[in-house]
């Protein structure tokens, strides 16, 4: 298939069911590659039940539901520091975004971290990262140089930008390019290309594809994907205010359009994985780095510790190692537990930095899964949760059933997430369950102790690594050229 026809079949949206009868067919045990190919593919703000396999009735999402109809659905997904940078640098080292120092955003990953690639590498993995960056901190149209690229040699990237269908990149020839169209097709476009290369040199690959969609602006999704929703009564969640359902109704259509966009994409790749052969040998992932409030309880965006905040999906196959049945696994994966979890199932060594938990063996159903709460934190609230929109510090701790949070000035929030899946019911007062609290608050303080989290103010964190920020406590960021300089 040529370039302009892998295209077209992305940009066609009407041909959401890329997927043929009999796709999924298992090989003889005997054919298993020593090495798994790893195509890692992310979302940005997207929560984890706003997708038709988790039960949203409204978004079509024919390709992910198909996917996970084969895959390990991981249900409790959480997203630590939901924000994009902490996310993307907790990915990389599988550290807490306080040891990397990037819990903020649009500040620099250190360049020397031992990171995923960089292990991949050593491994003799050929290495790509496309789409989204936002771990150099230089300015969000800037030029990234191959020693600040974090072991990533197959390389097409812009930095940061939420402008879609004008988005601009640098790739592999240190020259800035522009995205053809939607940026996630044209991405995915490229990704399609870099498998198709890799199964031609016979060589094991681990390639990043990062998306910037569904992340706002909601409105700039494909049209033809935003008609499949407008004028369709669209189901909002109970906690959307009622004074907010015309806004909520607006940013769903734009939103579930850029889902539905993705999930063609989706379809694409995993066709592509067959076509080549490589599919039954490829550990194939698909997540979010963090939700999206879309209104629930009065809010946007992200960096709450709300479910719509810090639950994102994630769906791992590999047919080789776990066959092709879907299946529900309700496991606490956390991000730093990423990064050793994907090494892991692959056989890599994991480097001694890592603070995050290598869960392989225990979705290989080889171990006892032992972890009853993960950490949720907000360290420094900037941006889009800026103090004068109530933004705070916060940890928590999210388990199978409850959500705990506390701000500097104590016990802030208590949800039983089974008999109240929306959050409606505050009970961080209520006497009944100050037991369940108090074993949650200890929870809380055993994992801030393991990650070495005293809780301070966000202001001694911006202190102690040096970073300057403007009135909203948002490190702020400039444009500059190739040459490094500001421009307008």
């Amino acid at each position: 298939m040529k370039n302009k026809d892998i295209k077209q079949v992305i940009f066609s949206t009407l041909a959401l069911s890329i997927f043929t009868t009999g796709y999924f067919t298992s090989k003889d045990s005997k054919n298993v590659l020593q090495k798994p190919n790893v195509v890692y593919v992310f979302a940005d703000e997207l929560h984890g039940q706003d997708l038709g396999y988790n039960g949203n009735k409204d978004v079509i999402t024919p390709n992910l539901d198909r996917l996970a109809s084969h895959a390990i659905n991981f249900t409790n997904m959480i997203s630590c520091c939901p924000v994009s940078s902490p996310y993307r640098g907790s990915l990389l080292t599988g550290q807490y975004p306080l040891s990397t120092g990037v819990f903020v955003n649009d500040v620099q990953l250190n360049p020397e971290a031992p990171t995923i690639a960089k292990v991949f590498k050593a491994a003799g993995y050929q290495t790509a990262y496309i789409g989204k960056w936002h771990l150099d901190g230089r300015g969000r149209n800037s030029f990234i140089p191959v020693d600040r690229r974090q072991g990533f040699e197959y390389w097409k990237v812009l930095e940061c930008t939420h402008d879609y269908n004008n988005s601009y990149y640098w790739g592999n020839d240190d020259k800035k390019a522009k995205w053809e169209g939607y940026d996630a097709y044209a991405q995915t476009a490229d990704a399609v290309n870099y498998i198709r290369e890799m199964k031609k040199n016979e060589k094991p690959f681990f390639m990043i594809l990062s998306w910037g969609p569904p992340h706002s602006p909601h409105n700039t999704a494909p049209e033809s994907c935003k008609n499949i929703y407008r004028n369709k009564p669209l189901k909002l969640r109970p906690n959307v205010p009622s004074d907010l359902r015309d806004k909520a109704i607006a940013d769903l259509v734009g939103y579930y359009g850029h889902i539905t966009a993705l999930d063609s994409c989706i379809g694409v790749l995993q066709n592509t994985l067959k076509e080549t052969g490589l599919d039954e040998n490829t550990i194939f992932i698909f997540t979010s780095d963090h939700g999206s409030m879309v209104y629930s309880h009065g809010f946007i965006n992200k960096q709450r510790p709300y479910e719509e905040s810090i639950n994102v999906p994630l769906l791992i196959r590999h047919p080789e190692l776990f066959g092709n049945k879907g299946k529900k696994n309700d496991m606490l994966i956390n991000s730093p537990d990423l990064m050793p979890t994907l090494l892991g199932l692959c056989g890599l060594p994991i480097p001694s930095t890592v603070e995050g938990e290598d869960k392989s063996a225990i979705i290989a159903g080889k171990a006892k899964d032992t972890t009853d709460a993960v950490l949720i934190a907000c360290y420094h609230p900037f941006g889009q949760w800026s103090r004068d929109q109530g933004g705070k510090e916060y940890r928590g701790v999210r388990t199978k059933r409850f959500t705990y949070v506390k701000d500097l000035s104590g016990p802030w929030l208590l949800f039983d997430n089974m008999k109240d899946p929306y959050q409606l019911n505050n009970l961080v007062n209520d006497k009944e369950y100050q037991q369940i609290k108090n074993d949650l608050e200890g929870k809380m303080a055993r994992l801030l102790q393991k990650t070495n989290d005293k809780f301070l103010p966000g202001q001694e964190y911006i202190k102690k690594w040096g970073y300057v920020t403007d009135e909203n406590g948002t490190v702020p960021y400039v444009k500059i050229n190739y040459q490094g300089l500001p421009v307008e």
